[in-house]
């Protein structure tokens, strides 16, 4: 933590988060940019360039690191989930509207909740069950399912909120004893590894514009991840946590302005209820001293890795 004032670390940490999340933001609009190209093809070549600020990360690190996982299992399982999430969540940006796709990202906090009870043993009180309530009912309104075909790009987005929720879950189980770096590694290794694999079956030739976004892609999301991690050291996660939801403003300019997208009544006002739903999880951890399920969860999705780090086991930083 800073040595400056306590003002100070806020401002700070609330700018940064911001700027991590229109990074994010960023790269979320140029993969939906990028048509006719398979989306596990687009997930390898993005995990691939992440390599690259990773690798000179660690050769410019003057820590010696182990990579040697002590909780193997529950890394492996952690790699399921992460290479799960980025291939839903890709193929979601794909197939709908950004705001979409955020109104039911925006989800994961209340899906967290409600595996911190049966995966953590932790007790939900009064107001958490509300804004799970409230949670659920902002997805049925934006999915509107009266009125609107649920396609393959709406079940993509749950099931990647939903994989993003049991990331960041184990993460927070087993993140004081595993380092950053490993919770880094292995999951974009196994992102590699997958896509990898997948791509042989489905490769196309790429225009040379495709292959420059996936790259810029790749560099985005690990600046983005070193931003948000910078975001969690100036100041408490209760400050940045709500600077996620500055992502559907986003959503709505590049919707509008690059994609031509009309904004939907029914997903503002479902989107309007999540962010309610994700303000009272916040406030609850704000006022009353609990354990904090919710609050350092984004995103897992951008490269495989930890958007927060575990104060215990990073030992690369020096804190």
């Amino acid at each position: 933590m800073s040595s400056d004032s306590p003002a100070t670390g806020i401002f700070r940490g609330i700018g940064l988060s911001l700027l991590g999340y229109a990074l994010f933001s960023l790269h979320d609009a140029l993969i939906k940019s990028i048509d006719g190209v398979p989306v596990f093809q687009i997930v390898f070549f993005v995990v691939l360039f992440s390599f690259v600020p990773f690798v000179f990360m660690l050769a410019f690190s003057t820590k010696e690191i182990s990579l040697r996982p002590q909780l193997p299992g529950l890394v492996a399982l952690r790699c399921v989930f992460t290479v799960s999430s980025l291939l839903c969540v890709f193929y979601a940006f794909n197939s709908l509207p950004m705001t979409q796709v955020y109104s039911l990202l925006f989800a994961a906090p209340v899906m967290i909740t409600l595996l911190s009870i049966f995966v953590l043993g932790e007790k939900v009180k009064v107001i958490r069950w509300i804004a799970i309530l409230l949670g659920l009912a902002g997805i049925i309104v934006v999915l509107q399912p009266n009125n609107v075909e649920l396609s393959l790009g709406h079940l993509a987005a749950l099931a990647g909120a939903a994989s993003v929720a049991c990331t960041s879950v184990i993460t927070r189980k087993i993140g004081s004893r595993e380092h950053s770096v490993t919770l880094l590694l292995y999951p974009m290794l196994a992102n590699v590894v997958v896509s990898g694999a997948l791509v042989m079956l489905v490769y196309q030739p790429m225009p040379g514009i495709a292959l420059l976004k996936m790259c810029a892609i790749g560099l985005i999301s690990v600046m983005g991840q070193m931003l948000m991690i910078n975001a969690y050291r100036s100041c408490e996660a209760q400050y940045i946590a709500p600077m996620q939801y500055s992502q559907m403003l986003w959503a709505i300019v590049y919707g509008a302005l690059v994609f031509n997208e009309s904004i939907d009544r029914n997903v503002v006002l479902g989107s309007l209820i999540i962010v309610i739903s994700g303000l009272l999880f916040i406030w609850r951890e704000l006022v009353v001293s609990v354990a904090q399920p919710v609050l350092r969860t984004r995103n897992t999705r951008a490269t495989g890795g930890p958007q927060a780090v575990s104060v215990e086991s990073d030992k690369m930083s020096g804190n």
